[in-house]
């Protein structure tokens, strides 16, 4: 019996900060740094399993300009295995000419137990008496099936056959990504191959017996296609079908929550999920429906609770309105003209709505925190 562990697109160097609904500069460099450090930790399940191989099928890196220093520390990062590691170029670290690839040779970091495949062939393990046929993509992108030499590839009698390739299986997986580096769905029965270790979707899917996605090790997106895991490939004799076993792997869990706010009793739901979710997740919340005053303000609380105990939050309050009941207006004595300006903003236009709600709460937030300080002043006195 060999065992392999198949992974696939790393995404070295992916930067989370900037653009709309990226994350703050902490959050952001904590994300990047949490990629290395499962590739860390994938590295030593390795050694602890006594793999026989590691199979990384495409996107080692995110991008072609990558910094020294991330490149040195992703080789430093596969250390704790000192086996073969069998690695090919994705689309987003295609071999070209001049790229990441050939930085990191310039730079002498790749270990000698490393198996770097820059271009189509066949790499031969005696001690395993396995052939890994390898299809890396020199171009970003490709209409041709890289894959399709496999057909035709020799290798050795009596060995067993092991395919590596990134891109997208045609008719299986979704249209938008299907147009570019395509696959054949039937290329493990048609090159004959034991397995198939595929990268570029980034969730754990299985497209047949012998045919794999790994997914990213480490999730980067709010997807529900299963990601954090790896993929332990245990092969017998040349044609047995392989025992596949997904393993968690990730650091982070990412989530998208969508709430709906228009009773007491959501709201109080609301701060109970909040108040369970891990500190270890990455959260995306987005709030709908009509608050009062108190409502939001606990919401408020529970939200600034969270984002200083989760590794990173995103909220979207597009859809939640802010609307104070006639007793919260009299409550913050709001008279006159400010009582006029937050009954305004309460009603304002549809196209104003969402400037017009973010002033309302923050008026309101103010008018209630003087509140409170001049309440906390007459009780000293």
């Amino acid at each position: 019996m060999t065992l392999l562990l198949h992974t696939a697109d790393w995404q070295i160097g992916r930067t989370f900060g900037g653009g709309v609904g990226r994350f703050e500069p902490d959050d952001a460099a904590a994300l990047a740094e949490a990629r290395i450090a499962t590739v860390e930790r994938l590295a030593r399940r390795a050694a602890e399993r006594g793999a026989d191989a590691v199979l990384v099928a495409g996107d080692v890196f995110d991008a072609q300009a990558i910094s020294p220093r991330t490149i040195r520390r992703l080789f430093n990062a596969l250390a704790p295995y000192p086996g073969p590691w069998v690695m090919i170029p994705g689309n987003h670290d295609a071999a070209l000419a001049e790229g990441v690839w050939a930085e990191a040779r310039r730079l002498a970091v790749l270990p000698p137990n490393l198996h770097l495949l820059l271009q189509p062939g066949v790499l031969e393990l005696p001690a395993l008496q396995l052939a890994v046929l390898g299809a890396p993509l020199t171009q970003r992108h490709t209409h041709d099936d890289s894959t399709a030499w496999f057909d035709h590839a020799e290798t050795p009698a009596g060995w067993r056959r092991v395919g590596l390739a990134h891109g997208a299986v045609q008719g299986l997986l979704a249209e938008d990504i299907d147009a570019a580096n395509p696959i054949a769905p039937d290329r493990a029965a048609r090159a004959r191959l034991d397995y198939l270790a595929l990268g570029d979707w980034h969730g754990c899917k299985r497209i047949d017996d012998r045919t794999w996605y790994a997914g990213t090790p480490e999730p980067d997106r709010f997807k529900a296609n299963d990601p954090g895991q790896l993929l332990w490939v245990a092969l017998g004799a040349p044609g047995e079908a392989p025992q596949v076993q997904p393993e968690p792997i990730a650091r982070h869990r990412w989530r998208r929550l969508a709430l709906r706010l228009d009773v007491a009793s959501d709201v109080d739901a609301a701060v109970a999920q909040l108040d369970a979710a891990a500190a270890d997740e990455v959260l995306s919340l987005a709030l709908a429906g009509t608050v009062d005053l108190a409502a939001h303000q606990r919401l408020e609380s529970a939200l600034q609770a969270a984002e200083a105990r989760l590794r990173a939050l995103e909220v979207d309050r597009a859809g939640l309105r802010l609307a104070p009941t006639a007793d919260d207006i009299a409550a913050l004595q709001a008279d006159g003209y400010l009582g006029t300006v937050i009954a305004e903003l309460r009603d304002a236009a549809p196209e104003q709505a969402r400037v017009a709600q973010d002033a309302l709460a923050l008026l309101t937030t103010l008018l209630a925190e003087r509140r409170q300080a001049v309440a906390a002043d007459e009780g000293r006195t």
